[in-house]
């Protein structure tokens, strides 16, 4: 499936050239929710660019993925200011409820986590971000209260 979906974008850009390489990349992983080692070949010989390029690109960024994301992916900000709000005990509560750390996914695909560097809301900290939504001034209650309307959502 991510092998079509990879197919139609590249022939959205016929003629593309090493300066879309990272709308190109972001339109894949949008659509497939991660880039494969399968996509990485397949955008190298579109562009004329060898794969060890296009990883080093996509592996420089930290918005590129090449592990699956759950459905909702929770980006915790653990820069200074949400540091200093209490976004450790955030993570901590997220891992455990989770049961997952940063950078994994959780079994039945539902949930990854993601701690980032700064989510540029410094004054709303800690922050934390559900697939675009954010929630500023969260604490662990209330980060076990979304988690749990998520999943009364998805029992519905």
């Amino acid at each position: 499936m991510a092998s079509d979906a990879t197919d139609k974008i590249l022939e959205k850009h016929p003629d593309a050239r090493r300066d879309k390489l990272i709308p190109i990349l972001q339109e894949i992983q949008e659509n497939c929710g991660y880039l494969t080692e399968e996509t990485i070949v397949k955008v190298g010989q579109h562009l004329h660019l060898p794969a060890s390029k296009i990883y080093g690109i996509a592996t420089f960024y930290n918005q590129f993925t090449f592990i699956p994301r759950g459905r909702y992916h929770l980006r915790i900000c653990h820069g200074t200011s949400c540091h200093a709000s209490g976004a450790r005990a955030l993570i901590r509560e997220a891992e455990k409820l989770l049961k997952i750390a940063h950078g994994e996914t959780t079994r039945d695909g539902m949930f990854s986590l993601e701690i980032v560097a700064c989510m540029g809301a410094c004054s709303r900290t800690p922050v934390i971000e559900i697939n675009g939504e954010y929630f500023p001034l969260t604490d662990s209650s209330q980060l076990r209260e979304i988690l749990d309307r998520i999943l009364q959502k998805e029992n519905r």
